[in-house]
């Protein structure tokens, strides 16, 4: 006979009163946020510790997770940001070089909670067909858990709308990045032959982004989010970088947006913005961004560059997106998703001024659109 099934130790609750029950591993407690999923094969790590995640539980598609461990090296960012994980299978104990701890043990360490034995299959389709519902997940080693509380906590989430997430996962300070990209065999080694001075302004900035400006020939100063148009030109840069990042474009807007706009009316500089740093440049040149039903989470995203024709499959992390049909005179869509045909990339004509919805930075994913920085490199360099 199979072995009875083990009580449930922790639960997902939705906001429409679906409940899931499953093990919990990881910390113990209660989180509340809005529901995800991520289809990516590969990077948990770098998924949990993206920042663009930040107020957000996420659910992976994929069902081997955990089984390469984790290690440092891997960190998109010093913690996890995300809320919370959900997987089909519980993790096993780790079978990698590389890895240097069990994942439970990382996320006990960093306090997020994970569910396993889930039926991710349909809580996708739920996510899909409804949109990214309002969840409480909680974990209790002893099973103990009030429905009626985890619900209405769901419930009485807020939501990311009007959210401005930036704030919170930005440096506290500038700093100085000149780590290039992993290589082989010496891993990371530092930028000693820079050729162009960037600042880059961390909405929420992944390590690999700074890792694959440095690669690309950059010296990168790194600004806070909050930094004024006059913050940025006291660095006397060559071209300025707008990160990635979490929250509702719009209300990060209200303090970004005058930034980047004293950078269009003001200069001639080249500006790269990548995922909410694209959504930025898009508000600051007067389009505007709309919620999406579930966004885009993963590693196998094609999107089509309208100008060559050529298909590139890309990593993404978005749940808003820019409105295409708000663009303005003399601003060009670049890309579009050929799963939806939401907007992937704009450009302002004559001028080398350019973002991306999708990461070309490929932490974890393909490196399709890496070309994006050395465009961005050779703008400086004819500037």
């Amino acid at each position: 006979m199979p072995s009875p099934k083990p009580a449930p130790t922790a639960c997902l609750a939705l906001a429409d009163g679906t409940l899931f029950y499953g093990q919990g591993f990881g910390a113990t407690g209660q989180v509340t946020a809005e529901l995800c999923f991520n289809t990516a094969m590969t990077g948990y790590q770098e998924i949990m510790t993206d920042p663009s995640y930040a107020g957000q539980v996420v659910t992976f598609t994929f069902p081997h997770v955990g089984n390469v461990g984790v290690n440092p090296e891997d960190d998109e960012t010093g913690d996890p940001v995300a809320a919370g994980m959900v997987v089909k299978w519980m993790p096993t104990a780790p079978s990698n070089w590389r890895a240097v701890q069990g994942l439970s043990d990382w996320l006990s360490a960093r306090g997020r909670i994970a569910i396993g034995g889930i039926d991710t299959r349909r809580l996708t389709r739920a996510i899909r067909q409804s949109g990214a519902p309002h969840v409480a997940l909680a974990h209790d080693p002893e099973g103990n858990f009030d429905i009626e509380a985890l619900v209405a906590a769901a419930r009485g989430f807020s939501g990311l709308e009007g959210l401005d997430l930036a704030k919170d996962v930005t440096c506290a300070q500038s700093y100085r990045w000149d780590e290039m990209r992993w290589a082989w065999p010496d891993g990371y080694v530092r930028q000693t032959d820079a050729r162009h001075k960037v600042v880059a302004i961390d909405f929420g900035a992944k390590r690999n982004i700074l890792r694959c400006l440095a690669s690309a020939g950059c010296e990168v100063t790194v600004l806070p989010a909050t930094a004024t148009y006059e913050d940025v030109m006291a660095h006397a840069p060559d071209g300025v970088f707008l990160s990635n990042g979490p929250g509702d474009p719009a209300a990060t807007g209200s303090y970004a947006v005058p930034m980047i706009k004293g950078l269009l009316d003001n200069t001639d500089l080249p500006v790269f913005g990548i995922c909410l740093g694209h959504q930025m440049l898009a508000l600051a040149l007067g389009a505007r961004t709309i919620k999406m039903n579930h966004g885009h989470h993963g590693a196998n995203h094609p999107v089509k560059d309208m100008e060559t024709g050529k298909v590139e499959i890309t990593s993404m992390n978005h749940g808003f997106a820019v409105d295409s049909q708000t663009l303005p005179s003399g601003v060009l869509e670049t890309h579009v998703s050929l799963f939806d045909g939401s907007n992937c990339g704009i450009r302002v004509a004559d001028r080398p001024v350019f973002s991306v919805q999708h990461h070309p930075e490929a932490s974890p994913g393909p490196q399709d659109s890496f070309y994006l920085f050395e465009r961005f490199a050779a703008s400086m360099a004819h500037a």
